[in-house]
């Protein structure tokens, strides 16, 4: 059995546990709301896949943590970068829709 199989089969720790159930939650936000991505128009449909991207790297980052492949610290580092990337992208579709008005 090579050292990766071996970790992943390691007992998860109760945050391991906690992060796991976090990346199967977004995944299921995820896997719902993709199916809405191809009646989106244009500029909709890219923030659409933009933010789901984000949901995606985000559930990757929470498996990351309960394999013990990242530390708690860069959990949170990530956690804070897709934040900032998905209120930039809402930001940008509020103002989109302020100067349609």
């Amino acid at each position: 059995m090579t050292r990766n199989v071996a970790r992943m089969r390691r007992k998860l720790t109760r945050r391991g546990r906690k992060a796991l159930h976090s990346a199967h939650v977004l995944d299921e936000v995820v896997d719902s709301e993709v199916r809405l991505v191809p009646g989106l128009a244009g500029d909709a449909r890219r923030r659409a896949v933009d933010h789901l991207a984000e949901l995606v790297l985000l559930s990757q980052a929470y498996r990351h943590y309960s394999y013990g492949w990242i530390s708690r610290r860069e959990l949170e580092r990530r956690g804070k970068g897709a934040l900032g990337r998905l209120e930039s992208l809402s930001a940008s579709g509020l103002e989109q829709l302020t100067e349609r008005e």
